[in-house]
């Protein structure tokens, strides 16, 4: 008897059935044939010879990263998936993890409670600047590294434990499986995060975190140190294009009235110093991490997940944004192009008859 493993809406591991098991592997066999394939390999071929940019090293753990890695996944609203090159090389979620953190703090005390602690104004600085909103003590957006601290201390749970657990819980409904915690990394974090403690002390002087901001900190290390890969991102970016529904387990990962906030603020805040030229020249939500990491939404069609830790100078990795680039104008993606046009690269999943 076949066996598959999925997870509850707890984010805890279940059993399902064979024919799930034999749909998923129909599914993976369709999706070797499907012509959109022929298009990752090209985009692949071409990018993985770019040698630009530099591996994150601030991070001490993060320096390992091998500079050949390259993957690209894509994940359709209804649980097709296409992948290439290194989709399954496992990396640190890191700041990819911003989004999802906000829409769990919305989760928990409401958007208004949320907003009085952190805004949603683009800052044109720095993720990592100590900078605030001059009128209302607020960090600037939940995309910087003080906005998501700030974010971090909003979870809820009656101790330490039990924020992490409803943390990584969260994070396993995204990518339809359980996922873990590096602890090397976390360590790492730790060690190196004084900027970061320096934020969330100046956070606490204008009551913008609770007097318990130093676990808030700890969560924020753990968050950023959760592992996947680029097809988890894309799955976590079809799980927000199908309006909070995992595609593929079919479970809720956020409710459907709050993807909305996350994709805005995706949209306008979700690369860095770098967010006014991507909504520009690719124009979908997206957000990338220090270890390579980009996951990218196209609402009602697609998640994208890519992974190259070569960064350029605005901490992006320097393939993922070329690759979506390149998707973006080949199939008319933006958000300012119609919707007909963009659902074109759907065509490109069918199966390949021969």
């Amino acid at each position: 008897m076949v066996h598959v493993t999925q997870v509850d809406e707890r984010g805890c591991a279940v059993s399902g059935d064979s024919s799930q098991e034999i749909d998923m592997l129909l599914g993976r066999m369709k999706s070797a044939a499907a012509p959109i394939r022929d298009v990752l390999k090209d985009l692949h071929t071409r990018l993985v010879a770019n040698y630009e940019g530099r591996i994150a090293d601030y991070i001490p753990e993060l320096a390992t990263a091998s500079p050949d890695s390259f993957g690209i996944a894509l994940c359709t609203t209804d649980g097709q998936i296409v992948e290439y090159g290194d989709y399954k090389t496992s990396f640190t979620i890191q700041s990819v993890s911003k989004p999802f953190m906000f829409g769990l703090a919305i989760g928990d005390h409401g958007l208004d409670h949320v907003l009085s602690k952190v805004g949603v104004e683009p800052t044109g600085e720095a993720f990592n600047s100590i900078v605030l909103d001059e009128v209302s003590n607020r960090p600037y957006n939940p995309m910087v590294n003080s906005g998501a601290i700030a974010t971090a201390d909003l979870v809820k749970g009656k101790d330490y434990p039990e924020r992490v657990k409803r943390m990584v819980e969260m994070f396993s409904r995204y990518c339809g499986r359980e996922v873990f915690v590096d602890n090397t990394v976390f360590m790492s974090e730790r060690m190196t995060g004084h900027r970061n403690r320096a934020m969330a002390h100046l956070m606490r002087n204008f009551d913008m975190m609770s007097e318990k901001f130093e676990e808030a900190l700890e969560l924020y290390f753990q968050q950023c140190s959760i592992l996947v890969n680029a097809h988890d991102l894309s799955v976590m970016g079809a799980t927000l294009a199908n309006g909070g529904l995992n595609p593929l387990t079919k479970i809720r990962a956020i409710e459907s009235e709050n993807v909305k906030y996350l994709l805005s603020i995706m949209m306008s805040c979700g690369m860095y110093d770098y967010a006014g030229e991507w909504a520009f020249r690719v124009g979908i939500p997206a957000k990338s991490g220090v270890a390579g990491g980009i996951v990218a939404v196209v609402p009602g069609v697609l998640g994208i997940g890519l992974y190259s830790p070569l960064l350029d100078i605005k901490g992006n990795s320097v393939r993922g944004v070329k690759a979506c680039q390149e998707l973006s104008q080949k199939f008319s993606l933006h958000a300012f192009e119609s919707s007909a046009a963009a659902s074109k690269i759907l065509e490109l999943f069918s199966f390949k008859k021969r």
